[in-house]
């Protein structure tokens, strides 16, 4: 059986001309950019009840996309929100090539 790369496998995780870029990680443990993100949201959003980061430029940090779930949401529009938490990454977003925000309000 030939050993397993990721060139070999990006036909399979993205469509049969995918580039190598476009491989995704395939780990469970969060990269030292994910943790850093999560943790400034959790001290910029301290009643969320939900933060999910995940690095979706294939662990290098260029690009993430952040889940999150907070009352300090509550009665504000999705533009103000996303605002929010821009501001909140101000630095970070600086090195950063994207950035999908989807944010929410927790139903109780």
């Amino acid at each position: 059986m030939a050993a397993w790369s990721p060139a070999a496998a990006a036909p399979l995780l993205c469509g049969s001309a995918a580039p190598l870029h476009c491989v995704h990680r395939m780990f469970a443990s969060q990269t030292e950019g994910e943790l850093k993100v999560t943790q400034i949201l959790k001290e910029k959003f301290p009643r969320a009840t939900a933060i999910k980061v995940t690095d979706i430029s294939g662990g290098c940090g260029a690009m993430y996309e952040i889940k999150i779930e907070s009352e300090e949401f509550k009665e504000k529009r999705t533009v103000q929100q996303h605002q929010m938490v821009n501001q909140a990454l101000k630095e970070e977003i600086k090195s950063m090539h994207g950035l999908r925000i989807f944010t929410s309000v927790p139903k109780h």
